[in-house]
């Protein structure tokens, strides 16, 4: 049996392959390494700003594995770096939008930090106003079921933006149209640095999905296979026709709210101690290692894969062009896109033969 068809116990329990975990279990790994880097380079002076994912990435990564590369869609929010690798990102796409270089492949430089979006992978570009992702992502599905494209079209965001208006709009639209949509709230308990208990008046999120006529499913977000087997069945519902679904995936930020943010203001010495217990990544890693997936030679040989990878990224961002000041406003009013060439990182008319 080959190596990627190999089925272990644990594996088999969630209807993957060893392959599978392991490919979690890397892209976990890689958004960490990425993150930590991240924050080194901040605190060098050679990045402007980090919002980070440290404590997010065993949800992201596993809710976003099972939908499909280059069909669906994710419109991810501002700590997706793990979602934004899961679906075909790579380290230095998210370096060089750390660095704002040229070669961006988010926005050629023109967008903040962690404004992470890739139309080659079907990442929809944010906008700084939380929740707004919320209506692109309906706008998607309901594109996707009018079309029968059988696309699946998710969006995720932290508890706090599941207050903002869209949040509710969209969850309305999407229930009365049974869209193919999934919602993914990304719960850490801070938004950030106002606790859940003074933002919701209910303890789960989820428990709204049920005014808009659809599952509302709460996971522990540091359990990978947990939050897979939610999105796989939520996936299932959704190409199937049967409407949306609400995840909240109870996770863990394990940093800052963002390198502008002293979280020991807010937060005693006691809860940060706390959270080491509940982080995914060795968590996931003792999973695989109890199930026989991980060796200590294979995540050995992983860790130096990655660093090596990350260390590529960090030269090749350092050393890459700046944008033109002089191209600032390309591509941003319709009526000169039929004469420009499309940028490298953005999109083509579909369908249009002028202003």
């Amino acid at each position: 049996m080959k190596a990627s068809e190999r089925v272990s116990e644990l594996a088999a329990s969630v209807g993957l392959t060893d392959a599978d975990l392991i490919g979690m279990y890397r892209v976990i790994s890689l958004a960490r390494t990425v993150d930590e880097r991240m924050w080194i380079l901040n605190r060098a002076g050679r990045i402007p700003f980090v919002i980070s994912g440290q404590g997010h990435e065993g949800a992201q990564a596993a809710i976003a594995w099972p939908l499909k590369k280059h069909h669906d869609w994710i419109a991810p929010f501002y700590r997706s770096i793990a979602t934004c690798l899961t679906f075909g990102m790579t380290a230095r796409d998210i370096l060089t939008a750390q660095y704002a270089k040229a070669i961006d492949a988010s926005s050629g430089g023109r967008q903040m930090p962690g404004h992470y979006g890739n139309v080659a992978n079907n990442l929809v570009s944010l906008s700084s106003p939380v929740a707004t992702q919320m209506l692109h992502a309906v706008g998607i599905a309901l594109a996707a079921k009018i079309r029968k494209t059988g696309q699946v079209a998710m969006t995720s965001m932290g508890e706090g933006s599941s207050n903002q208006g869209d949040f509710h709009e969209g969850l309305n639209f999407a229930g009365i149209h049974k869209l193919p949509f999934i919602l993914v709230v990304e719960n850490n308990g801070y938004a950030i640095s106002v606790p859940s208990s003074m933002e919701l008046a209910v303890e789960d999120v989820a428990v709204r999905a049920a005014g808009y006529g659809m599952p509302g499913v709460i996971v522990d977000g540091s359990n990978v296979l947990e939050c897979y087997v939610a999105a796989k069945a939520a996936v299932d519902r959704a190409r199937a026709g049967d409407g949306p679904t609400l995840i909240e995936a109870k996770v863990i930020r394990l940093t800052a709210h963002s390198s502008d943010d002293q979280q020991t203001k807010y937060r005693s010495a006691e809860e940060l101690a706390d959270l080491a217990a509940k982080d995914p990544l060795p968590r996931f890693r003792a999973q695989l290692k109890d199930a026989g997936v991980l060796t200590d030679e294979l995540e050995a040989s992983i860790a130096a894969e990655l660093k090596a990878e990350v260390d590529e990224a960090t030269d090749y961002s350092e050393s890459a062009a700046e944008p033109d000041p002089a191209t600032a406003m390309k591509w941003v009013f319709a009526e000169d896109w039929p004469g420009e060439t499309p940028p490298p990182w953005g999109f083509t008319l579909r369908g249009s033969s002028g202003h």
